[in-house]
């Protein structure tokens, strides 16, 4: 992707697109790829990078939603497993098969949980990853040999899928541009447009990087920018009532000496009825997460103390040893779109996850709610309405069974770089080509400066922040690496971009900043 080629797409004026789409992360780029390859125009706006908020902050699950089916969310959680399945077939150098044991301390939770996975499993026909099962005692120990020991009654296997989140809409913003689609991050929509007869009929864009401004015509106007809906939504109908209550999720990230498995952690209740989970992932743990209700949508929100101490003290009853603040390689929120309460007071576990499409008297499609493992369903159910909402053509999705962009079958679960599925051999011919750029971005981990030039060349990073957090994800895997490797990351991207030594510096201040808040001092 050349974020130039695509400027230049919009400087037609008077062209009129099928569809722009506002916000990319998971959702607006399920619905730009839904939309391309339906072949209608699209074009895609993302105020900041790709994934940049919400979608590059999950727990890294593919997953039907256990949680759900206890409160007996039967669609819900047949929808996602069934989505599941497909995202696992259309992005296999992505998603992978995990699973996960709930350590049980009463005999009576073994009988309950093997009989509510079963269910989940008969729900998954046709696209599950592997049966669930009863396990003894001896077997949840050797299968996580850091569980705690004291009273424990056995355990239950069952399996979902994992996935790199930010890599995923990474591919898809790649997987709509081959398909004709103009995506375009650190783009602002600054204002919605309407025509004579007051129906939205565009947009008014503002770049980040240079100030300029531009108007961008089209039939159908797609809102999904995550947290920021209202905002768009106050656009084209000031007034409008508040839509999207934004919840606080925070997950830390441990060595994977608190693990020492292949097999994940799956507590089904915790104190508070919430559940939690220790994944592995890119050779570290990810552990959560929370869900409180913030006062406001925030693109780098900072992890409560209360969260923190939550996920430790329910960590501690099942690992041993218990990690402590000490342990803790980095820490990461984010924030989900939830529908606003109808009544004040109401939590936000008590708050729909399913996804909204909601239309307002101009026209304004607006998509909110989900998960990632539903993004293509949404992007569907999204699209279809625009196509009956503003008259665009009847065209049939073909998402279901439409490979992404990196497509590998069976990749190598022991190479970091599977993630970029057939795009590998690619980045390993520029260190063929410049053995300098097989040098690694820290002592510590596995990336490469070929990674940093890929990003850059190829995935449109503008920024360090973009490449350490969203294209590799040092930031996410240990903070305190992903600080000291800025400044050289800085230097090689400098020389992609053109950039002066003056841009150096201000990119590593402005990463040192953001970073600070991904560790404990």
């Amino acid at each position: 992707m050349d974020r130039s080629l695509m400027l230049k797409q919009l400087d037609d004026t008077d062209k009129v697109w099928d569809v722009v789409v506002v916000g990319g992360g998971a959702t607006g780029l399920g619905c730009a790829v839904d939309a391309a390859t339906r072949g209608f125009s699209v074009a895609l706006f993302e105020r900041e990078d790709f994934a940049k908020c919400t979608s590059s902050r999950s727990t890294k699950l593919v997953h039907g939603g256990v949680r759900y089916l206890q409160k007996m969310e039967v669609d819900l959680v047949r929808e996602a497993l069934h989505e599941r399945g497909i995202m696992k077939r259309n992005a296999p150098h992505l998603v992978k098969d995990q699973a996960f044991v709930i350590s049980n301390y009463r005999y009576w939770d073994n009988f309950l949980y093997f009989c509510g996975l079963t269910f989940y499993d008969i729900l998954s026909f046709g696209f599950g990853y592997g049966r669930s099962r009863f396990i003894r005692s001896k077997t949840v120990l050797k299968y996580l040999p850091t569980s705690v020991k004291k009273g424990l009654k056995g355990g239950i296997v069952y399996h979902d899928g994992q996935f790199d989140d930010a890599r995923m809409a990474c591919n898809l913003a790649q997987t709509c541009a081959e398909n004709g689609g103009c995506v375009v991050n650190r783009m602002a929509v600054v204002g919605v447009l309407h025509n004579e007869a007051g129906k939205v009929c565009g947009v008014k864009t503002r770049d980040m990087l240079t100030g300029e401004e531009r108007t961008v015509k089209c039939r159908a106007l797609i809102n999904a920018a995550g947290c920021f809906v209202d905002e768009v939504m106050q656009m084209d109908e000031p007034g409008m009532p508040k839509m999207v209550v934004p919840s606080q999720g925070v997950h830390i990230v441990l060595d994977m000496k608190f693990l020492q498995s292949d097999y994940a952690i799956m507590v089904p209740k915790t104190s508070d009825g919430r559940v939690l989970f220790a994944v592995p992932w890119h050779d570290k743990v990810v552990v959560g997460t929370t869900d409180i209700p913030r006062p406001k949508a925030e693109s780098e929100p900072r992890p409560l103390e209360e969260e923190i101490d939550f996920i430790l003290k329910t960590a501690s009853l099942y690992m041993d040893p218990a990690p402590t603040h000490a342990d803790i390689v980095s820490v990461f929120a984010g924030q989900r779109p939830l529908a606003a309460p109808k009544k004040e007071g109401k939590s936000s576990k008590e708050v729909s996850r399913s996804h909204k499409i909601i239309t307002s008297d101009n026209n304004l499609v607006t998509i909110t709610g989900g998960k990632w493992t539903s993004y293509r369903k949404m992007a569907e159910d999204t699209i279809d309405k625009a196509i009956s909402l503003c008259g665009l053509e009847k065209r049939k999705c073909v998402t279901k069974r439409f490979k992404i962009h990196g497509w590998k079958p069976a990749p190598d679960l022991s190479d970091h770089m599977y993630v970029y599925g057939s795009d590998a051999e690619k980045i390993l011919a520029l260190i063929k080509e410049n053995p300098a750029l097989g040098e690694k971005i820290s002592e510590k981990l596995d990336y490469t400066m070929a990674e940093v030039v890929w990003a850059v060349r190829e995935e449109m990073a503008l920024t360090v922040d973009d490449v350490l957090a969203r294209r590799v994800r040092v930031l996410f895997v240990d903070a305190r690496e992903a600080q000291k490797a800025a400044r050289r990351v800085a230097e090689v991207m400098a020389k992609e971009l053109g950039r002066d030594a003056e841009w150096i510096e201000a990119q590593v201040k402005d990463f040192t900043a953001i970073s600070s808040n991904y560790f404990l001092s």
